[in-house]
């Protein structure tokens, strides 16, 4: 292991949806690396609401909070925020009593929603690395979020204008919320991967925890 990862190996990897935190971290899972999707642990907290409108799995999450437009998606983009907040709180509650733990986190893209102290805990007790996409590509996150919606957080910046129905205003304000994330991702991250980078790695873990080492390296 890169002699700037610590053992035990706990990686939180953050980012935008489509960004590859899951590949990675299921990649290292696969390695034998503990790991935990936050996606899945909010799902199971909402699987009773979920079932009552005959939905499930990740797009079920997506299908259920609905458009940004929709008269009840305040209520639950705040629903799924209490559950994300709980989960991560469980995950760090865990983590601070088993020093020994290792753990890799796949966080959603709305972690950095989650509260100060919260992800504060997050950097104290995990090695946050965030995975950044580029201009063009986000562009692909984009058109991945119109083609097969997931899960997200608009937290205000859905601003509809007159005469545009809700897939343009989503196409217009999407870049928006990249941006203002990005920054926030890069403030909590110990260091930042562009997601080109991860492209032109083998499909290994070793691969990655090697990048992730240099890049620790690279931003001390």
């Amino acid at each position: 292991m890169h002699p700037k990862l610590k053992t035990p190996l706990r990686l939180a990897l953050i980012g935008m949806s489509g960004a590859g935190k899951t590949f990675w971290s299921r990649l290292l899972a696969s390695a034998g690396h503990p790991a935990i999707s936050c996606d899945d642990k909010i799902e199971d907290r909402l699987r009773t609401r979920l079932r009552a409108g005959g939905y499930a799995g990740i797009n079920g999450v997506a299908a259920w909070m609905g458009w940004p437009d929709s008269p009840t998606y305040a209520e639950r983009e705040s629903q799924y925020l209490s559950d994300e907040i709980a989960v991560l709180e469980d995950v760090l509650a865990k983590l601070a009593r088993a020093p020994e733990q290792s753990l890799v986190l796949d966080t959603t893209g709305s972690v950095i929603y989650t509260g100060n102290h919260h992800l504060m805990r997050l950097r104290k007790l995990m090695t946050v690395v965030h995975l950044a996409a580029s201009p063009p590509e986000q562009q692909l996150l984009i058109e991945r979020y119109l083609s097969d919606p997931k899960p997200v957080l608009w937290r205000g910046a859905f601003q509809p204008r007159d005469g545009e129905t809700p897939r343009q205003t989503v196409a217009r304000c999407y870049p928006n919320l990249i941006a203002a994330r990005r920054q926030s991702y890069a403030a909590l991250a110990h260091c930042t991967i562009e997601v080109a980078q991860l492209r032109e790695l083998p499909p290994e873990s070793s691969a990655f925890l090697t990048l992730v080492g240099n890049s620790l390296a690279g931003a001390a």
